[in-house]
């Protein structure tokens, strides 16, 4: 008897480490990435960095305004479009997932979700950037809000499901009008799982070169204008990182550690902010 126990328990402590060697293991790349970024990108980081447009070819120095505020511009635009469009189509999924209207739209959700990004770039091109003759930030917006519909329709309507039925039959039964019961005890219930569902489509699309390639198309000066050609921190990163130019590498580390460092405090402060929420229900 006593032999079995030190048997299972033998077996269970081996089994134990093979779990937590696998679980570290996943981790290297991301610490390697990380390091790698950080060390490279960090000693390029400054004030001028941050505040200057980039230099002319042959000249040192330059900075990122133009991206940061292109990418900042585009990534508000989209989310302005895409966050309520994806919020109400999530309402009508949880609320209606036997209707007809709601399977076929989640078949489209779910295959939208799959398309790569590049194809989403080409058909807002032909969509948007052709007809109207030159490359604009709209377009690039319309884009990454197409990108991030998929994801805050899924994770609002993941979340909303998971919703016990009595809070809506409680406020029913109060003779609380519809459309007050999902705005006024639904959605606020549900407001972590959305939220994180709609950082998550921010952090989702604001490393996307790609569709920007055909849209955006970036710009060496400062602009805030919706209707012409934008930079924006990937495509600066593409642009400077497979020029023939010292500097301009140096520039495309400086910008991947910055567009890294936001995309990680975007993630701790969803974490933080959805534990408070939860706390507070």
């Amino acid at each position: 008897m006593e032999l079995n126990i030190r048997l299972r328990n033998t077996k269970s402590a081996i089994f134990k480490g093979i779990i937590v060697f696998f679980a570290f293991l996943i981790t290297v790349p991301l610490i390697v990435v990380l390091g790698y970024i950080i060390k490279q990108g960090i000693f390029q980081v400054n004030w001028h960095f941050l505040t200057s447009v980039p230099a002319p070819v042959g000249e040192t120095g330059g900075g990122i305004i133009n991206a940061l505020v292109g990418s900042f511009i585009m990534v508000m635009v989209a989310a302005v479009v895409a966050i309520p469009v994806g919020m109400a189509a999530g309402i009508y999924l949880s609320e209606n997932p036997r209707s007809k209207l709601a399977y076929y739209s989640g078949l489209c959700v779910d295959i939208l979700q799959g398309v790569p990004s590049i194809v989403v770039g080409i058909v807002v091109y032909f969509w948007i950037v052709k007809p109207l003759g030159t490359f604009s930030s709209l377009s690039g917006s319309a884009a990454l809000a197409i990108m991030m519909l998929p994801i805050v329709i899924r994770s609002t309507e993941q979340t909303l499901k998971m919703l016990p039925d009595s809070l809506k039959e409680a406020a029913l039964s109060l003779g609380v009008p519809y459309h007050r019961v999902i705005l006024k005890v639904i959605v606020p219930c549900g407001f972590a799982g959305i939220l994180s569902g709609i950082m998550l489509s921010i952090a989702r699309v604001i490393g996307e070169t790609a569709p920007l390639l055909f849209t955006a198309f970036g710009n060496p000066y400062l602009s805030y204008s919706l209707t012409k050609p934008m930079e924006s921190l990937p495509h600066l990163i593409f642009t400077y990182a497979t020029s023939p130019y010292d500097d301009w590498h140096n520039l495309a580390w400086g910008a991947s550690f910055i567009l890294l460092m936001f995309v990680l405090v975007l993630n701790i402060f969803t974490k933080v902010l959805t534990r408070k929420w939860k706390v507070q229900l």
